[in-house]
């Protein structure tokens, strides 16, 4: 008698995916009275982090934050100002790039939505997920090599 092989119900992936998908749907739900999906959240979330970091950012510095391309990130960046919740500028050195900065309504939404980002993680990962963080950023930083 032989041993069938193993489905996708014992891959950690297949459960890594469906709990991503779970997640998302979640932290959708919870930001879709706040006017916003989870891409434009990261986005937004991205542009507050690096501003506190070192100031407004440079569009590409949100790509690589929020690990979105830069035709994505360009296409977020203009909803989020058109809704004034950032502005964009061209910076002092090069034409080209432009600069991202959170508007008053910017910052006050990102709070909001980052509060509810935190509760949305509490409920899928608990209280202290730092163990499970470390896990998963390190298997994306190393893309699994």
């Amino acid at each position: 008698m032989t041993t069938p092989e193993p489905g996708p119900l014992s891959s950690a992936g297949f459960w890594l995916h469906h709990a991503a998908l779970a997640w998302r749907a979640d932290l959708a739900g919870r930001l879709q009275p706040l006017g916003l999906t989870p891409t434009q959240f990261l986005h937004l979330a991205s542009v507050a982090w690096l501003e506190d970091l070192h100031g407004p950012p440079i569009q590409q510095e949100v790509a690589e934050q929020a690990g979105a391309d830069r035709m994505m990130t360009s296409k977020v960046v203009r909803t989020l100002s058109a809704r004034g919740l950032v502005s964009r500028s061209p910076t002092e050195v090069d034409g080209r790039a432009v600069r991202i900065a959170l508007t008053r309504a910017g910052r006050e939404v990102v709070d909001r939505a980052t509060a509810v980002a935190r509760e949305v993680d509490a409920r899928y990962f608990g209280d202290e997920p730092g163990p499970l963080r470390d896990q998963l950023r390190e298997l994306a930083e190393h893309r699994g090599l």
